[in-house]
């Protein structure tokens, strides 16, 4: 446990994880944690996002000893509109088994895709936009670094996705079907001090034997726009498969499209015991044109309405003023 520690205050320390919202000038990425934040990449951006780990279980009932290596993707696009996103994710894993339930321990490997899935995020509710168009107080820096209640309102997305798997995983419930869809409910709290706090509630493969509900909560913490730390909870529950997993770590922004990260994972049972550690890194190639501010539908038709009104008010000006040159 010592040991586990000691990586784990390593990589706090060289870590970075970089959350931000909408479109923005640095690269937008969901790594090094396993939560989504609420935002998109932003409009014709296309961005991707991978990461090696390597792992070691103890299962205490089994008696069972597993060296796991993981390979993580995801491919994403910012299409049609900044609230928008589709992408594809998925996780590869090879396993080297050791069976110590008999007198002469028995080896075996095994490898297969832990989930591949297609989907599509969209932002409901965005409570920056407005936010971002105010000015600072130019008299007092209490008043602009003061905690405000409105910081606890989130941004919220909703994301839908499909599940694609393959026959005899040995890494999915027996029989499960080969298609089956996944539901992400994603809030994202943008707060003063460079905190960012994100949460997922997961509702996957809800058509087959054994649906899956989870959380994932990731807190983030930058000290600079290039450098962060962040920890996070993930919560697991099925009848195949329950845990407890948090995870440490972070990453380093070079440049403004490219993203490295470290990661550590560990979990809170012995059946089996978890840890893992990992790197990744973060690309994206930014086709984005303009920025586009998203406004409610309220906020559009007021406007729209005092457009009008303007128009109408000139309009009224310049036949004032015609008359009165005529007369």
């Amino acid at each position: 446990m010592n040991k586990k520690c000691l990586i784990f205050t390593t990589l706090l320390v060289c870590s970075f994880l970089n959350v931000n919202a909408q479109y923005t000038e640095l690269i937008n990425s969901n790594r090094p944690g396993t939560s989504q934040g609420a935002f998109a990449v932003g409009n014709k951006v296309l961005q991707f996002e991978t990461g090696l780990a390597m792992g070691w279980e103890d299962h205490a009932l089994l008696k069972t000893e597993t060296d796991a290596f993981t390979i993580d993707y995801s491919i994403r696009y910012g299409l049609l509109w900044e609230q928008l996103e589709i992408n594809f994710s998925g996780s590869f894993l090879s396993e080297s088994v050791v069976d110590n339930r008999s007198v002469v321990p028995f080896e075996f490997e095994r490898s297969n895709f832990r989930s591949n899935t297609l989907g599509a995020k969209y932002l409901i509710y965005d409570p920056y936009k407005k936010r971002d168009l105010e000015e600072p107080n130019l008299y007092s820096w209490n008043a602009n670094n003061k905690f405000r209640w409105r910081e606890l309102i989130p941004a919220v997305s909703f994301y839908a996705g499909v599940n694609f798997d393959t026959k005899e995983n040995p890494f999915l419930p027996p029989n499960d079907p080969s298609i089956s869809p996944k539901f992400v409910l994603m809030t994202q709290n943008n707060m003063e001090g460079g905190f960012v706090f994100v949460t997922n509630f997961i509702i996957d493969r809800i058509t087959s034997d054994f649906p899956t509900y989870s959380y994932i909560l990731t807190l983030t913490h930058a000290f600079n726009p290039r450098f962060s730390i962040f920890v996070e909870n993930q919560g697991i529950k099925s009848d195949f498969y329950a845990d407890q997993l948090i995870r440490f770590g972070g990453a380093h922004l070079f440049g403004k499209d490219f993203q490295i990260d470290a990661l550590a994972t560990l979990n809170l049972k012995d059946t089996p015991s978890k840890f893992f550690i990992g790197i990744g890194a973060s690309y994206r190639f930014d086709m984005h044109a303009k920025d586009e501010l998203i406004e409610d539908p309220a906020d559009a038709k007021k406007r729209k309405k005092e457009e009008k009104e303007e128009k109408d008010k000139k309009r009224r000006k310049d036949d004032f003023i015609d008359d009165d040159t005529q007369g």
